[in-house]
């Protein structure tokens, strides 16, 4: 994973994503670098366009609120649990109507 970040970092800061530039990043955290990691990650990433992966990656984290907003208010989540009680409910009248 710590590789993968390293490119990440590289591409963020507009920088060449080579075996080099990973390896010193992977040191300067502390870690030791495996040479074999480094080349597969280099020569993995030099067919792909990193800036449109991003793009079209599905993002798990929009749904997190950032620590700037503010928190979602009490109201908002009262109503949210009526809408999955409902959706419930409907769910079970569904199956009530199969079984008789």
């Amino acid at each position: 994973m710590e590789y993968v970040y390293a490119a990440l970092l590289l591409h963020k800061l507009k920088q060449d994503i080579t075996e080099d530039n990973i390896t010193n990043i992977i040191k300067s955290a502390g870690a030791t670098p495996n040479e074999v990691k480094v080349k597969a990650l280099v020569a993995a990433l030099s067919e792909v366009n990193i800036e449109e992966a991003l793009k079209s990656a599905p993002v798990a984290a929009a749904s997190i609120p950032s620590p700037t907003s503010p928190p979602p208010s009490t109201e908002t989540k009262v109503e949210e649990e009526k809408k999955d009680e409902k959706k419930e409910e409907e769910a079970l009248e569904g199956l009530s109507a199969l079984f008789g």
